[in-house]
């Protein structure tokens, strides 16, 4: 988003608390890997400035946004440990700020959030009221993982959730050079519409995947199935593309968050329940199988190529590929695994099963290592491998197994 501001003749002005961030941005080093990323921060190198000093920042732009974390905690529920901090730190700075200053937020929120959280905390610190010494807005952001940069140019739509006149006209002077659809609501608005987006996307993955399981045991392509189904023009085929699920940093977290918030305010949310539960399921599909072909696992050798939650990217949050491997691990196979980005993070985040992998340098080294293949993300570089003579259990539908494996079996195909 940042990089996409410069791009658009802003100037910006990156904060974070990680100091390994901070100068990796400051050497036009993205610290996470997003197509075209690194080559515009190169471009752009001079135009922006990376930061830890929150009150230098704030005094020398006029608008902020609030873009971190929003993890879940243990029971699903919004963890807004993060947002807090960054809305204390923004408001002491403000109160050394004579100008109009916009603070936006742009994390992901429940409704109410901005307004009973975020509002509360800046005027505390600042000693300001919002709306009137300084401008509170709330802008989802819409952006998909691998093509964020692409989708921040070219967006659907532009959400701006707002209340003061002054604060609006600010945020649609910014966004102005975009070519899209802008709508203006409420800040609650904006903040549930971010939400039912992000529900509704989810659910028509686990609906397909029912579907799919469904069409599995009935000796049915459900790819052929949803390109039928897709091609209804209220329906779409976006999102239908059947396999072992969703995972990354907004799905899983975002639908356990509504779902927790709903029961707060005695609501039974029956559908949301249902599509984080197929979800949790769905890639233990694979390891059934498996054992029609390989009752025993124990002992075996068992590959598996991708990490990353989808390819194009190296985010392993909610990633299917754990599940699948803990679950490896606890029937007592040993596991040789491969992906072209995301294999240092999945050794940061998932310490627990780790140790119990070998990481492979190519993915042609996982299939000289073992016969059996598990292919868990559709990384472009597993469809030029040869799998002949390999059992393969295909979770995302790699034409290259399904021509050349010596057993195939898609999960929903």
């Amino acid at each position: 988003m940042a990089t996409g501001f410069v791009k658009l003749g802003n100037k910006v002005i990156f904060v974070d608390i990680d100091e390994r961030k901070i100068k990796m941005i400051n050497n036009a080093q993205p610290p996470i890997y997003e197509e075209g990323l690194e080559e515009l921060m190169q471009e752009l190198k001079g135009k922006y400035h990376a930061t830890n000093d929150y009150r230098w920042a704030i005094l020398n732009s006029d608008i902020t946004f609030i873009t971190v974390g929003t993890p879940s905690k243990p029971d699903g529920s919004i963890d807004l440990t993060h947002v807090k901090q960054a809305a204390k730190s923004i408001g002491k700075a403000l109160r050394d700020k004579e100008d109009y200053h916009v603070v936006v937020v742009k994390s992901t929120v429940l409704p109410g959030t901005t307004e009973e959280v975020v509002k509360p905390i800046l005027e505390k610190h600042s000693g300001k009221k919002a709306f009137k010494d300084f401008g509170l807005a709330m802008n989802p952001e819409f952006l998909r993982e691998g093509v964020a940069l692409k989708d921040f140019l070219n967006p659907d739509r532009i959400v701006l959730g707002v209340q003061d006149e002054k604060t609006k006209k600010i945020l649609e002077e910014l966004y102005e050079p975009i070519n899209a659809p802008k709508l203006i609501v409420d800040i609650k608005t904006a903040e549930m519409i971010k939400y039912a987006s992000n529900a509704f996307l989810a659910t028509k993955i686990s609906f397909a995947n029912e579907i799919g399981n469904i069409c599995k045991k009935l000796g049915i392509d459900s790819w052929k199935v949803f390109e039928g189904v897709g091609l209804d023009h209220r329906i779409s085929p976006h999102f239908f593309k059947t396999g072992i699920g969703f995972g990354g940093s907004c799905f899983p977290k975002d639908v356990k968050a509504l779902i927790k918030k709903a029961e707060e305010i005695g609501e039974n949310p029956l559908i949301l329940k249902a599509v984080i539960e197929v979800n949790e399921r769905q890639p233990l599909k694979m390891i059934e199988l498996l054992k029609k072909h390989i009752p025993e696992l124990k002992g075996r050798k068992i590959g598996v190529l991708g990490l990353a939650f989808k390819p194009n990217t190296d985010d392993v949050r909610e990633t299917r590929a754990y599940i699948i491997i803990k679950k490896l691990l606890e029937e007592g196979a040993s596991v040789i695994a491969y992906d072209p980005k995301a294999m240092e993070n999945f050794k940061r985040f998932y310490p627990d099963v780790s140790g119990g992998i070998e990481y492979a340098t190519s993915p042609e080294d996982v299939l000289k290592s073992t016969e059996i293949i598990l292919i868990v993300t559709e990384w472009p570089d597993f469809e030029e491998l040869d799998y002949s003579g390999k059992i393969v259990i295909d979770g995302r539908r790699i034409k290259a197994a399904e021509r050349t494996a010596r057993i195939y079996e898609g999960v929903c195909w």
